[in-house]
């Protein structure tokens, strides 16, 4: 049976696991003479309960066995072969591995085929049938004895919901937990691939270099690759463009947020709002092409006219688009934090006198500050983190200038460019795009740690 047909089998399963858990309660309830019944719980977390007992195990078990049946069919598979091939390296093993997997998945290539390749991907095929059975078999069978062991739970003294509902949060803490490993996942395999590209490269030359330069050479005398990683020039270009970024978006976002809370009737704000976030969700794509080839010329024709030199592709193109597509972000969230605030205390304001104005000034905007500088923050983070504009239209050249007139290009548009086609995960050209994420995770970090003291300081003051 297909996986999804094991799914549906057990979804089927499932619900008729909890008709007859709760079609049992009722039958085992007893009437009281105060009216209700016997039973520790409702009917329905009996008929919950048994489902749990029927499908938990079988799911873990189908997913333990999907995730280690093609490991260890691949090695059982390679442990078939002559010894003349399992003498070979580890790469031509793999490649082995993988020819003989691609005439199992086409299975019309295998009359072409190695006589040797063919006999061991009809092997494969041949355990993997069994192994699809051996599955199916035990998932379902694991199914049907769950359910009968749940019900044999089902009794009138059964803590049913407090064992639903244990059930419940084991499954929360494993998401939460998911969560939290793959982070550490991606933070320690960062770090471990961001150690090796400093074994080759000093992190001084790295942190303080002002040549960026990653190609290196293949051979004594091939020219044009340095390899110089400083990497000063991709940290100014991507603080240039950020900067640009969040001086158009914080000051139109905040702005239309506050007018839109406290100025605006609720018949503009139902239609203002959801059109302004129309923005969000616009591709970056459109707008790196709208900023290659509307905005950077108009920059350009405007600064020749002023007797200017801009390059084709400037930071200011890509800063003032960037700028736009994130002003939903500043604006929404602002526009949630300030209508959070209590209405007692702009009743409270102008009971004293105050003017709408200074209450904004006065009131509202420092009791919403920690919801705005949130705001900031994810603005910020995307601004930082954006590629596609940036290569639309400030290019790829590691020119270390705060000139927005210029050309520069930042730390993501690198890590991209040095990822990008087939690569050699040894090399310090590859390597070096991990100790660009290493840096951009410690500068976010920091952004991070003095948003939460400005949070705490104010905080303190208007909770």
């Amino acid at each position: 049976m297909s996986t999804l047909g094991i799914l549906l089998t057990l979804i089927v399963l499932a619900a008729f696991s909890y008709y007859i858990g709760r079609k049992r309660s009722l039958a085992l309830a007893t009437p009281m003479q105060r009216g209700g019944n016997n039973l520790h719980s409702l009917p329905s977390y009996y008929g919950y309960l048994v489902v749990a007992w029927a499908i938990i195990p079988a799911l873990l078990v189908f997913v333990l066995w999907s995730t280690l049946e093609k490991p260890l069919l691949t090695s059982s598979m390679m442990s078939h072969i002559p010894a003349e091939y399992q003498d070979k390296s580890a790469d031509e093993r793999s490649l082995i591995s993988n020819r003989i997997l691609n005439l199992v998945h086409n299975p019309e290539r295998l009359a072409t085929a190695d006589p040797l390749f063919k006999a061991a991907a009809e092997d494969y095929q041949q355990m993997q049938s069994l192994s699809n059975i051996i599955k199916t078999l035990l998932v379902l069978a694991l199914a049907i004895a769950g359910t009968f062991i749940g019900l044999r739970h089902v009794k009138p003294k059964t803590r049913a919901r407090n064992q639903v509902e244990r059930v419940v949060q084991i499954i929360m803490i494993g998401c939460a937990s998911i969560a939290i490993l793959t982070t550490l996942g991606i933070v320690f395999s960062v770090l471990f691939e961001s150690f090796r590209f400093f074994g080759q490269v000093p992190a001084t030359d790295f942190l303080f270099g002002t040549h960026w330069s990653p190609q290196t050479a293949l051979r004594a005398d091939q020219a044009g690759s340095s390899g110089s990683f400083g990497a000063i020039p991709l940290f100014v270009g991507t603080l240039l463009i950020s900067a640009i970024a969040l001086l158009i978006a914080v000051p139109l976002g905040l702005m239309s947020a506050i007018y839109l809370s406290e100025y605006a009737s609720p018949t503009l704000r139902a239609y203002a709002k959801p059109a302004m976030e129309i923005l969000a969700g616009i591709p970056t794509v459109v707008y790196g092409f709208f900023a290659a080839l509307t905005v950077a010329p108009l920059i350009r024709s405007m600064g020749e006219s002023f007797g200017l030199s801009v390059a084709s592709e400037s930071a200011l193109a890509a800063g003032l688009v960037m700028g736009i597509m994130i002003i939903p972000f500043m604006s929404s969230l602002s526009d949630d934090v300030i209508n959070a605030v209590p209405q007692a205390m702009r009743d409270g304001s102008y009971g004293m006198g105050a003017t709408k104005s200074e209450t904004i000034k006065q009131v509202i905007i420092p009791a919403a500050l920690p919801g705005i500088v949130g705001a900031f923050l994810l603005a910020a983070s995307r601004a930082i983190g954006e590629t596609m504009i940036v290569v639309m239209a400030a290019g790829l050249a590691a020119n270390m200038t705060i000139n927005p007139l210029e050309a520069v290009t930042t730390v993501t548009v690198q890590i991209v460019t040095l990822l990008t086609g087939d690569q050699e995960f040894d090399s310090a050209k590859t390597l070096a795009a991990f100790a660009l994420g290493l840096s951009l995770f410690v500068v976010t970090l920091i952004l991070n740690v003095v948003a939460l003291h400005i949070v705490r300081k104010y905080r303190e003051q208007y909770d």
